[in-house]
């Protein structure tokens, strides 16, 4: 981690050279914190009890810590997922609900599907917990593609499936929108997609969210199509694919947007990280809406092909991953060597949102019914 700080001073002028008229995002230096436990995903953060909680998930088992304040000492623990049956699981989204329930959603690839691999097919499913997040209730898969899986893809992971996902709240929160990367099906279909479930079934989600298709929330989420906010530019099924996945997006006060950040992967290994995108966004119900992606980190300031996840932690109080203001802690593979710093345009100079893009070219909740198959 020592290249960090120099990184964050190149970073630092390149993003400063990005064009004023629109809203924009920076990365400063700021001294490095890492997130407590092994990450392999988004880490939900959360308070609860008056401390911050964040969920770190590297499939089993799940860690639990909490603290003071985002720069104070960590206490963890294991997450009891006795109710999973030793399933893997990624928790990779989290909030805290008016019931003191914390809602919770996870990352599943199922093993086995395969003989003499390990290539699999993510699903989406969602969990609670009574006790601030120590033990966790499975409420079943509620996000899973329609699409046959390929078994001949070659980006070394995935034969399809939806994965890789944020979820947060819209400001009224009548719905909560799931964020998340499609890796199968028609390279058509394949990239960041969405869907929602109304906020009021949080607890007994099964069969209620719906996938976004081609203008309206009709298909539902287990098995139904989507159309893609970003496609792919080469799909999943390649060793090379160029493709934006693993959204991350949060509420900024400061914008009075919404803010999604991108990871880009492009060329082999299958996923080679090509650089972190950020995109606006002023209405979930308005999927197309979204600006097209802008380069937050070039590849040459990242530290290794493998290095994802990039998220925000927020620096006012109550502020998580999903809620972050004017400046917050940029993470990436669960560390912060930066500040991100967020700048609205002129009231006089605002632009409308861009097109969708495409990567650029390198040229009371209840529990599962035990009876039903894991999806």
């Amino acid at each position: 981690m020592s290249r960090f700080p120099l990184l964050a001073i190149l970073v630092a002028a390149f993003c400063a050279s990005t064009p004023a008229r629109a809203q924009s995002a920076a990365l400063v230096e700021a001294p490095p914190l890492t997130l407590p436990g092994q990450t392999d995903g988004n880490s939900p953060l959360f308070w609860f009890g008056g401390k911050l909680h964040v969920f770190t998930s590297i499939g089993w088992p799940q860690r639990l810590s909490r603290a003071d304040n985002l720069f104070a000492a960590w206490d963890s623990e294991r997450v009891d997922t006795r109710d999973f049956r030793n399933r893997t699981l990624w928790v990779e989204s989290a909030l805290v609900d008016e019931e003191s329930v914390v809602c919770a959603w996870y990352h599943h690839e199922p093993g086995g599907m395969y003989e003499g691999n390990l290539l699999t097919a993510p699903k989406i499913g969602a969990a609670v917990s009574f006790d601030g997040g120590r033990t966790l209730l499975d409420l079943g898969i509620i996000l899973e593609s329609g699409d046959e899986p390929d078994p001949a893809a070659r980006n070394g992971f995935f034969t399809g499936g939806h994965g890789d996902f944020s979820v947060v709240a819209d400001r009224d929160r009548q719905f909560l929108y799931f964020f998340f990367t499609n890796y199968g099906g028609a390279p058509e279909s394949q990239g960041i997609c969405v869907a929602r479930l109304a906020y009021a079934d949080r607890h007994a989600p099964r069969g209620k969210v719906r996938k976004f298709h081609r203008g309206t929330w009709d298909e539902p989420g287990l098995g139904g199509a989507c159309t893609p906010i970003f496609r792919v530019t080469r799909d999943w099924s390649n060793p090379d694919p160029e493709a934006f996945w693993g959204p991350a997006v949060h509420w900024n006060t400061h914008l009075g947007r919404w803010v999604m950040l991108l990871n880009s992967a492009g060329g082999e290994p299958g996923w080679s990280q090509q650089g972190i995108y950020v995109a606006y966004g002023a209405d979930l119900a308005q999927p197309g809406t979204w600006s097209a992606p802008a380069l937050l980190l070039p590849r040459s300031a990242i530290p290794g092909w493998s290095t994802f996840y990039p998220q925000v932690c927020g620096l006012e109080e109550g502020d998580n991953d999903s809620v972050a203001g004017e400046t917050a802690r940029f993470f990436l593979h669960g560390t912060s060597a930066w500040e991100i710093r967020f700048t609205r345009p002129p009231e006089d100079a605002a632009a409308p949102p861009g097109p969708p893009a495409t990567p650029p070219s390198r040229t009371t909740p209840r529990p599962v019914d035990r009876d039903t198959p894991d999806k």
